[in-house]
């Protein structure tokens, strides 16, 4: 099993169109379609690639402190991170999750951690974040649409 990150333009929607979550994952991680609706030039979209076919998704936040007070100096948000259903439950999320801090330390070596909210709902997702690296703050982001979030964060240096 190969895990790669690959990045996407304006252009590259039809790449990773086909990838959607499960109906009630949704309200957590939004939809492909609606991240490329709403771009940003703060906003990097990747394609989580498995052999080389797009599986998953998510966004990089540049300006993560513009939206969230939690967010420490030199900080990526990690956002919308998507899996396809037919690859859940395998262990693709939780080996991407692991490759990803060498992966942001090339491409974005200014960075000094990797920060994300993970809905206190989202049991799931919660324990692979976790398993995958990341540490729980023991804060709560209470500004998100679907109710209370855990804060969490990862060193890259």
């Amino acid at each position: 099993m190969q895990i790669s990150f690959r990045p996407l333009g304006p252009g590259d929607y039809h790449m990773v169109a086909h990838i959607a979550v499960a109906p009630e994952q949704v309200r957590f991680s939004g939809t492909v379609e609606e991240a490329f609706a709403s771009p940003s030039p703060t906003l990097d979209f990747y394609a989580i690639e498995l052999d080389g076919d797009p599986v998953g998704f998510f966004k990089i936040d540049l300006d993560y402190q513009r939206e969230h007070d939690f967010a420490l100096p030199g900080e990526l948000g990690l956002r919308t991170v998507m899996l396809e259903t037919a690859q859940q439950g395998k262990g693709v999320a939780s080996q991407s999750l692991r490759a990803l801090p060498a992966f942001l330390n090339k491409h974005y070596p200014e960075a000094t951690s990797l920060a994300l909210t993970v809905n206190t709902a989202n049991a799931g997702a919660i324990r692979c974040y976790i398993s995958s690296g990341f540490s729980d703050t023991g804060e709560l982001y209470l500004g998100g649409d679907q109710g209370p979030q855990h804060v969490m964060r990862m060193a890259l240096t």
